[in-house]
């Protein structure tokens, strides 16, 4: 979830050409409604850690109640120091600094789903 549309839109291609399914969302209200209305398991959340109206952190929280098998790589443009001393990331969570090589986030990805960053 990236409320950039051609980074949302770029990744989404990335994703989708490496065998993802990519269900994709404008914002953290979007996502709620778009796994809300999704009945299969949601392995892996992509989303940007702040944005307007519902945070990546609080999306991850309220998605964790419906899907609770989901995993989770925030995303900033912000550099990781910051943000964790801003209080929007706590230590453990998994995150890939904006902007990202596709390489970068075909291993993070892979990485979460194969269980290396938990």
């Amino acid at each position: 979830m990236e409320d950039e549309d051609e980074l949302r839109h770029l990744t989404h291609a990335v994703l989708t050409k490496n065998g993802y399914r990519v269900l994709e969302a404008v914002n953290g209200e979007d996502a709620l409604r778009v796994a809300t209305q999704h009945i299969e398991p949601i392995p892996l959340m992509l989303s940007d850690v702040i944005m307007p109206r519902l945070g990546g952190r609080e999306l991850a929280r309220r998605l964790a109640t419906s899907h609770p098998e989901t995993k989770v790589i925030f995303m900033s443009g912000y550099a990781s120091d910051a943000v964790v001393r801003h209080g929007q990331l706590e230590e453990g969570m998994v995150y890939i600094e904006k902007p990202f090589a596709v390489d970068s986030l075909m291993q993070k990805v892979r990485g979460v789903l194969d269980g290396k960053f938990d």
